[in-house]
């Protein structure tokens, strides 16, 4: 008897999931009211309820309480926030290992960063933006590692790619402890702000340049350089 709410919630999931790949639901559509679809599919509310939860949890719903335009559930797609929690549980529990996520990050920054390079229209405004920022004095190592995680996100989204850019934002959340923890390991932290402040404009003027080789040799030294000085992975040979 324990098994069936999990088969009806998936149910009602299995119901929305096909309703948006046929075309039925898409962003800005509102889902079908808790009652209508516990009616509809037999189940009971709180078994919608329930799904309900694990689509907001998944970026793919929100939902509001009230009687106005913006109540019930409505669909939104935004898979970042629910692709960020999943990678990032994954990693806690050592379900993905530390090494296989940079590994997978700087495939997608390799892609990242040649795309950008080599687009006849290539929008820095953004990462300048970010590299002035990095450039204040006194920021703490929190601070500035902030600032570097939207850095990398900003390339991301300027590459004009939403599944690299959700997957990066993912990924970069996912580790996100373990490279705010690497500074403890760092024996001086100014000369590495200092490293990475210089890595980081090198990367961006070969992007500028069009200089696809150098932007994927760059952007590879950088985060391996960085993880590798704090000891987080192994050294990860440079792409061919």
């Amino acid at each position: 008897m324990a098994e069936q709410p999990a088969r009806a919630w998936r149910l009602v999931l299995e119901h929305i999931e096909r309703d948006l790949l046929d075309g039925r639901l898409g962003p800005g559509d509102r889902l079908p009211s808790e009652r209508d679809l516990a009616t509809d599919l037999g189940v009971g509310r709180s078994s919608v309820r329930e799904a309900f939860r694990v689509l907001e949890v998944m970026g793919l719903i929100r939902t509001a309480t009230g009687s106005g335009p913006q109540s019930g559930a409505i669909v939104i797609a935004t898979p970042t926030g629910g692709m960020s929690a999943l990678l990032r549980l994954q990693v806690a529990a050592q379900g993905f290992p530390l090494d296989d996520v940079v590994r997978t990050r700087l495939v997608l920054e390799d892609a990242v960063v040649a795309a950008l390079a080599g687009a006849s229209d290539r929008d820095t405004a953004r990462a300048r933006e970010l590299l002035e920022a990095m450039d204040a004095p006194g920021l703490a190592p929190s601070e500035f590692l902030a600032l570097d995680a939207q850095l990398h996100l900003s390339l991301a989204e300027a590459s004009g790619n939403t599944v690299i850019a959700a997957m990066m934002a993912g990924l970069r959340s996912s580790i996100e402890s373990y490279v705010q923890a690497g500074v403890a390991v760092i024996p001086d932290w100014e000369s590495m702000a200092a490293r990475l402040r210089a890595e980081h404009r090198a990367l961006v003027a070969a992007i500028e340049a069009g200089d696809v080789d150098a932007a994927r040799a760059r952007v590879h030294s950088h985060i391996t350089g960085y993880y590798t000085s704090t000891g987080l992975t192994r050294d990860i040979p440079s792409p061919n």
